[in-house]
């Protein structure tokens, strides 16, 4: 990463939806320019060009302030170089407070407060960095699996909710709901009556399709024929076209979330390639001055027992071995904290995660409490990962039961695990090892918090 300059100008842009307003200041706070630009193509290129023109200066030299991390305006900031730093907005209403005591609000205020915020204050931004093209794509398929995740739990517990109206006993056999041979078994008997009626060699048919071994055909078929519900005459053809849809849209999103679960790991392993700090000609040069075996015995005794050059792991191999790290943990957080990964920034990352505690101290009063200004989706990343790690990890699992046993509650005792475990990611890039368990210490992990 090439070091920023250090800036002479200072923007601020409050975008919106149609249009964003736009101050530029000097270095002493002079107002050398406001205007509002439309949301399109050229009105961005005016933008930037009339920001360049206002500040006389080459845009390295230029940092921006805006609210929003992504998106168009920020991607054709970063396109010109321009040094690009994001305020949270409940940052931005602390600021406002320096030019409107009363709380007055314009686009034309606000744009004037960021630009003075990134001249007094940098440090309270984040700076952004332009992102490589296969870390945007693996950014946007792993948005993509969390938004079909959601939808597919909101539309199996509508097709649960319309099984409890009428066929209560179909929910008996286990979730997930979603799955193809629960949708496949729900075809081939949609209510009570038609359960009756079909055929135990069907049943069992579709249970080896599916390869269901948890349960036989008897058992099924034992479920679904039992005292069946007495509803009003006229809810159950009511019913069936609604599941019908929902079963349809259910099998459509699993095929979408498969499908973007593959594009992450191939794109994960594009990534593996490229990061790999050995050049195919210092690959080719190592290889040709490796010592035949026949030769060997002309070699002394120090060539013979010099180390080999090791190959610098790659941090998605680093990342990878921690327990607990899936494919999509994984992309989440190489996509969403690139950045702070690359930095081995670990206070800006777990506060970025959401796993860093704020203390709210006033005279005799000391609280600690969750923190709020976090990125949602490496929250529900982390929070996955220490999930899973207190079930494999023995470390994680004993901090965690500690954490309980002091009455801490589930998800504090998880963000403490979150918050041990991207530390230890952190030290892992900076050394570039794997994860080992046997290094761990089970009495420091239990006093910590």
């Amino acid at each position: 990463m090439a070091k920023q300059v250090q800036p002479t100008i200072f923007a601020g842009i409050d975008w919106g939806s149609k249009s964003h307003q736009v101050c530029v200041l000097s270095s002493k706070g002079a107002v050398l320019g406001e205007r509002a630009f439309p949301h399109s193509g050229e009105g961005l290129h005016q933008m930037l060009d009339w920001i360049l023109a206002r500040a006389a200066c080459d845009a390295t030299h230029i940092a921006v302030a805006i609210e929003i991390p992504h998106g168009p305006v920020v991607d054709s900031l970063l396109d010109r170089d321009f040094q690009v730093f994001s305020i949270n907005p409940k940052q931005l209403d602390r600021f406002r407070d320096r030019f409107s005591p009363a709380g007055a609000k314009d686009d034309r205020r606000d744009a004037r407060v960021l630009a003075s915020a990134i001249r007094t204050d940098p440090d309270c931004l984040r700076a952004l960095e332009p992102l490589a093209p296969v870390y945007i794509r693996l950014r946007e398929w792993s948005r993509m699996t969390e938004d079909l995740t959601v939808q597919r739990t909101k539309l199996t517990h509508r097709f649960r909710e319309l099984l409890w109206r009428y066929y209560p006993q179909f929910l008996e056999l286990g979730r997930p709901l979603h799955t193809a041979w629960m949708i496949a078994l729900w075809n081939l008997a949609p209510t009570p009556a038609r359960a009756r009626r079909i055929r135990r060699t069907s049943v069992d048919k579709l249970l080896k399709k599916h390869r269901i071994r948890r349960l036989s055909a008897e058992q099924v078929l034992g479920i679904l024929r039992s005292e069946p519900m007495r509803v009003a005459p006229g809810v159950t053809e009511a019913v069936i076209p609604q599941i019908q849809f929902l079963a349809q849209q259910l099998i459509l999103n699993e095929e979408q979330i498969q499908r973007a679960k593959c594009e992450m790991e191939a794109i994960m392993e594009t990534l593996s390639a490229s990061e790999d700090t050995t050049s195919p000609d210092e690959d080719a040069r190592i290889e040709t001055e490796a010592v035949p075996a026949e030769t060997e015995v002309h070699c002394s005794a120090d060539e013979k027992t010099a180390p080999k050059p090791s190959r610098k792991l790659h941090d998605i191999e680093i990342l990878s071995s921690l327990p607990g790290v899936g494919n999509v943990v994984l992309a989440t957080l190489l996509s969403e904290a690139s950045g702070l990964l690359r930095a081995r920034d670990y206070r800006a990352l777990r506060c970025l995660c959401g796993v860093a505690p704020v203390t709210r101290r006033s005279g005799k009063s000391l609280r600690v409490v969750r923190r709020r200004a976090c990125q949602t989706r490496l929250v529900n990343a982390v929070y996955h990962w220490s999930r899973v790690a207190i079930m494999h990890d023995p470390v994680s699992k004993a901090k965690y039961r500690s954490l309980r046993a002091r009455g801490h509650t589930h998800g504090r005792a998880l963000r403490s695990v979150a918050d041990r475990l991207l530390s230890i990611a952190c030290a892992m890039l900076r050394d570039g090892t794997r994860f080992d368990p046997s290094r761990a210490n089970v009495a420091t992990a239990l006093q910590s918090t």
